[in-house]
């Protein structure tokens, strides 16, 4: 396994580096630049700051220089952010979006569990009818319009909990949380329910229920292990993605995580924080895919890296 997750890191190097030169040209490639704003500049002034940032040189040479930053584990200073650079901005954002993203995570994965086994063991009942409507809602209904009804609803007509800020309190997280996690539940329900059902007819789950070892201990011990590899499967990337902070969701609620920075990086063409929120996500998600890989090999014997 430790040779596996050697080869799994060595390969990734290839992806990474695609991943730089995309995201730097691809901001190179865009209209305009961090200082060609509306308010008028002049000419010298302009010069010595892309000078400043060596916006002056080739691409070539800019390109080379934020490589050699990025092996040293440097992304450079931000254009808009003064007296921050861009790995000081990832690591305060980093906080809030990992706090959001992990509840986010658990009440999806424990809630779409229960829905999803109680639908498979309750087939074509009022329970499964429930289930599916519940995923359907997450999955048919955007985030984007989930968190603004919940903002108008529970915020501005039943005042029962703010609709925007961010002060560390419970009171500013919930709205945010339930959000991000309904899509979760949606997935992680239907992904459950659907390899719970198959896992119910494979043989060894008919052999240890005739052997008469009981439903309940049947279902923990045999089926539960073996439908929720999928799961597994989707949650690895799944939480990566979470916990990095939702663009669509940190903006909504004005949450200062990575998510907000990399939209006003993006706005504002901060050419080393967009670049460097980028990697960093490329990174998350990598390492997230590898340890996916090493549950799946721990839930089950079959499934070989060697």
């Amino acid at each position: 396994m430790f040779a596996y997750a050697i080869r799994r890191i060595l390969g990734a190097l290839p992806t990474l580096v695609a991943l730089a030169i995309i995201s730097f040209f691809m901001m190179r490639v865009a209209p305009g630049g961090p200082f060609s704003g509306n308010r008028r500049v002049p000419d010298e002034i302009r010069a010595n700051v892309e000078r400043a940032f060596h916006l002056d040189e080739p691409l070539w040479m800019q390109f080379g220089r934020w490589i050699w930053g990025v092996l040293h584990f440097d992304f450079g200073p931000s254009m808009k952010y003064r007296d921050y650079n861009v790995s000081e901005l990832i690591a305060i954002g980093l906080p809030t979006s990992l706090e959001v993203g992990l509840w986010a995570m658990i009440i999806s994965t424990v809630i779409g569990l229960a829905l999803g086994i109680a639908g498979a063991l309750r087939r074509n009942t009022s329970i499964d009818y429930g289930a599916g409507a519940i995923a359907m809602l997450g999955l048919a209904i955007p985030v984007f319009v989930i968190g603004p009804v919940l903002q108008l609803v529970l915020g501005l007509d039943l005042r029962w909990l703010p609709i925007a800020g961010w002060d560390g309190s419970w009171t500013f997280k919930i709205l945010p949380i339930i959000t991000l996690s309904l899509p979760g539940i949606a997935y992680v329900s239907r992904l459950m329910r659907a390899s719970m059902i198959e896992t119910m007819r494979s043989n060894y789950v008919r052999t240890a229920r005739a052997k008469g070892i009981g439903a309940r201990r049947t279902i923990v011990r045999h089926a539960l292990r073996g439908a929720i590899l999928p799961v597994v499967a989707y949650l690895g990337p799944a939480t990566a993605i979470t916990i990095t902070g939702s663009i669509v969701i940190e903006k909504i609620f004005q949450i200062p995580g990575i998510g907000r920075y990399f939209v006003e990086g993006a706005t504002g063409r901060d050419y080393p924080l967009v670049m460097g929120v980028t990697m960093f996500y490329g990174a998350i998600v990598i390492g997230a895919n590898l340890v996916t890989d090493i549950a799946r090999s721990w839930l089950d014997p079959k499934v070989s890296y060697d």
